[in-house]
């Protein structure tokens, strides 16, 4: 489809995305948002929100005429894409699934909005520092350790191995359990826990991430008793599941985590 030659009114429906837009120099072309999309708070003050990621309202995001919808296979539900389609002229898919997917992504929207300008010098600087970011923060030759990422409570949830956050914690050698993979959508990518799995006597670091769920220092003796073997830490959950520009700045923290 032909777009037209006007300026580009873009919707982003993931947060990570968002923030990416903004850092592109592509914030004040935005026309929406979700209530989740909350990064750089300032650039985004002005920027219509939409609902959530799961429960987009179509109807006021139609009224918002965008050109394009920026949504994601884990974030988005898949009939809420099918929706867009009958009112959108360009509805752009993505699904980063590791730090080492994050420059295709940059270069993508780089390529989608190359028309704007200084996104293309913004994009090659961000790829750039992800570069080095990636190669300071190569696994190979280091040691394997057990590591549970919760991301909820009530019930206990964490992430199989390929997901985004599980390939960050790779990268300093942080094996992810359980042992899983979840394919490439659903809830199966974040496996749900009894609480009585036998492998958890094998976690040597329980990690307990700031989002979804706000872990706090008083459930640290929970996350004990569930691995009494393992070392239980509380993490920035932003900096190791959003991805974009804050990737390499989560690199970075991996690796600070991973020396401490």
């Amino acid at each position: 489809m032909t777009l037209p030659s006007v300026a580009p009114r873009i919707a982003s429906l993931v947060p990570s995305v968002t923030e990416l837009l903004v850092a592109l120099g592509l914030g004040p072309l935005l026309v929406a948002r979700t209530g989740y999309c909350v990064h750089p708070a300032e650039a985004l003050a002005g920027v219509a929100k939409v609902g959530g990621t799961k429960d987009v309202n179509l109807v006021k995001l139609e009224r918002l005429a965008p050109t394009h919808v920026i949504v994601n296979v884990d974030e988005n539900r898949q009939e809420t894409a099918r929706a867009l389609r009958h009112f959108v002229p360009q509805v752009i898919v993505t699904h980063p699934c590791g730090p080492d997917d994050v420059d295709a992504l940059i270069a993508r929207m780089a390529e989608v909005f190359a028309g704007r300008p200084g996104v293309s010098e913004r994009a090659r600087a961000l790829r750039a520092e992800l570069a080095a970011e990636l190669a300071a923060t190569a696994p190979t030759g280091r040691s394997t350790v057990p590591v549970l990422y919760l991301i909820w409570r009530d019930p206990w949830m964490t992430v199989a191995r390929d997901t985004y956050i599980a390939r960050m914690l790779a990268r300093v050698g942080w094996c992810s359990l359980p042992a899983v993979e979840g394919g490439a959508h659903g809830a199966a990518r974040y496996p749900v826990l009894s609480g009585g799995e036998p492998w958890l006597t094998d976690v040597r670091e329980v990690l307990l991430s700031s989002e979804p769920y706000a872990f706090e220092v008083a459930h640290r003796d929970e996350a004990q008793q569930l691995c009494p073997g393992a070392r239980v830490r509380l993490v920035d959950g932003e900096l190791l599941s959003w991805y974009g520009p804050r990737t390499a700045a989560g690199l970075r923290y991996l690796r600070a985590l991973a020396a401490a």
